[in-house]
């Protein structure tokens, strides 16, 4: 018996056996529908039993991966080994005065209806975005020139080491596609969103207008992890790579989208090399156009195909 086949056991001794889930295939929890198996999934629905699973973790030296609803991940073929610890359950939500109080599960889409709907404004950017509230402050997620950094007043986390901390927006050093959280581990529980009051009528015309411009120019047909590459200084990833004559352009299942050439898709059962591979040929040809690295946005994570067969093979002998 492997150790994680050990560690799952110790799990369902405190956890019922529904929550926990073995060689759960990723390529159903992330967008991009691909990926490897993750060793463990778990999938608590309170914070004791986040504290718990955490605990025995680190009792256990097992490494662990925290997914939200997977929408900004690049799992690769072989797959995540240890613990993969889904919070989409974690998806309560209050409003108190001008703030949304939210569990790291809700998903932000959800969250700018809320707003809507008690005619709270600073959330619209985030009609569009399929990811969900921990994610986004992991990354400072934002699109159509609104970003987390403007709306966050603090955030619930507990750290490596297993302690609860609140953290104010002044010491999450949110940056362009970063955080505190993703620079340091920590794990996001919950999140404080400062709102302003404002007009009903003028906020859902504003969603409405950022709704149709996502749906005009995003390939939302198809699977995809989003914008594929951040934004350069000074340039647009996607202007780049179209005029890099890379539009459209396939790498057998996966492909450049000829609707928003910043977005990769999983055009026809895709594996996650294909991914990697087409975003490897694009870096290199738009840095021999034009001089400019593109760097990824999206999460790219697990170990690759030969890996994962060579951790059978050791099982084996």
């Amino acid at each position: 018996m492997n150790q994680y086949m050990a560690f799952a056991q110790k799990l369902a001794e405190v956890l019922p056996e529904e929550k926990i889930l073995i060689d759960e295939p990723m390529i159903k929890h992330t967008n991009f529908k691909l990926g490897g198996p993750a060793d463990v999934m778990v999938l608590p629905t309170t914070e004791k039993e986040l504290e718990i699973v955490l605990a025995i973790a680190r009792e256990e030296s097992i490494p662990f991966f925290i997914v939200g609803n997977g929408s900004n991940l690049v799992v690769r073929d072989g797959g995540i080994r240890g613990l993969v610890i889904k919070l989409e359950h974690f998806n309560q939500i209050r409003v108190e005065d001008h703030c949304i109080i939210a569990e790291s599960g809700a998903e932000l889409i959800k969250l700018s209806e809320i707003a809507l709907e008690h005619h709270l404004s600073g959330l619209e950017f985030a009609c569009g975005i399929p990811g969900s509230l921990g994610g986004a402050v992991f990354m400072n997620a934002g699109a159509y020139d609104g970003e987390m950094s403007q709306v966050l007043e603090s955030v619930t986390v507990i750290s490596p080491e297993g302690e609860k901390i609140v953290l104010a927006r002044e010491e999450l050093e949110l940056g362009y596609r970063t955080s505190r959280v993703k620079t340091c581990g920590d794990i996001v529980v919950a999140a404080r969103l400062k709102l302003k009051p404002g007009n009903y009528n003028e906020i859902k015309e504003k969603i409405d207008l950022l709704t149709k411009k996502r749906e005009d120019r995003q390939p939302l047909e198809y699977p995809s992890a989003g914008s594929t590459f951040k934004r350069p200084v000074g340039y647009y990833a996607g202007k780049l790579i179209q005029d890099a004559g890379l539009k459209g352009y396939c790498l057998r299942g996966a492909a450049v989208s000829d609707k928003h050439s910043g977005f990769i898709i999983n055009k026809e059962n895709a594996t996650a090399q294909e991914v990697l591979e087409l975003i490897s040929f694009i870096q290199q040809e738009v840095h021999t156009k034009f001089e400019v690295q593109l760097e990824p946005e999206v999460l790219i994570v697990g170990v690759d195909s030969l890996a994962c067969d060579e951790k059978d093979d050791k099982q084996e002998s």
